[in-house]
């Protein structure tokens, strides 16, 4: 993950994954239980939303699969995936347009 911090007028400032940089990992598919998510919207499986663990709620990212090349864009709106070596979790319906049905190596472009 490409990140950069500075300090102006003493505010931290951090930019994680900027547009035009790329994260590449392991995605998963969300196990829903109901709820609510962490930015405290109700979960919605079939919505176009995912987990990461820094991005800002709210951020649009374009969820692209290695393998096959399917591209899908989803809003950020929880945080996880909480397992090692992965980099976002899909909901149901965006993983299912990637065509994933459990763990993928994906890469992640912010828009």
């Amino acid at each position: 993950m490409i990140a950069r911090a500075f300090v102006a007028a003493g505010v931290l400032c951090c930019c994680l994954l900027s547009p035009g940089h790329a994260e590449t990992g392991i995605a998963s598919v969300y196990g829903y239980a109901g709820g609510s998510t962490a930015s405290g919207e109700r979960a919605n499986p079939r919505g176009l939303t995912a987990a990461h663990r820094t991005l800002p709620f709210g951020t649009w990212v374009k969820v692209t699969n290695k393998k096959n090349g399917l591209s899908v864009r989803v809003r950020i709106n929880d945080r996880g995936p909480f397992k090692r070596g992965r980099v976002i979790d899909l909901t149901p319906v965006a993983a299912q347009q990637l065509g994933i049905r459990g763990l993928a190596l994906v890469s992640l472009e912010r828009m």
